[in-house]
């Protein structure tokens, strides 16, 4: 299940017996695998891509990216993965479509979270 002890004890103080619990873990489970899906089809959808990310001897404003694949799996509430970019790639930790245009990716290392766009004017 994907909730903790104490989250599952402050849930049934409210009311939630175990069958709503586990209803609730599954619906948790299903959203966060439609999420991986959406994320891993943005990023299908073409080949470059301008971010937020902040890079050593970059310009300002946003970086651009050949973005090589997504590759995502999940496990429970959990959505993790890796990044491919044409020379070199990171660890995802957690990712969610904020609307047609435009993702948001938690990146291991000194990224943290991370806005791309296939167009540098939607960030």
């Amino acid at each position: 299940m994907h909730f903790d002890q104490r989250e599952q004890a402050a849930l049934r103080e409210v009311g939630l017996d175990t069958d709503d619990l586990r209803r609730a873990s599954e619906g948790v489970t299903a959203r966060v695998a439609d999420a991986a899906d959406d994320l891993e089809a943005f990023f299908d959808a073409g080949e470059t891509f301008y971010s937020d990310m902040d890079l050593a001897h970059a310009g300002d404003g946003p970086a651009e990216h050949a973005v090589e694949h997504l590759d995502t799996y999940t496990h429970a509430a959990d959505l993790r993965g890796w990044l491919r970019f044409e020379t070199w790639g990171v660890a995802v930790t957690d990712g969610r479509v904020l609307d047609d245009d435009l993702v948001e990716l938690t990146l291991d290392g000194r990224h943290g979270r991370v806005r791309f766009a296939a167009d540098p004017e939607a960030l």
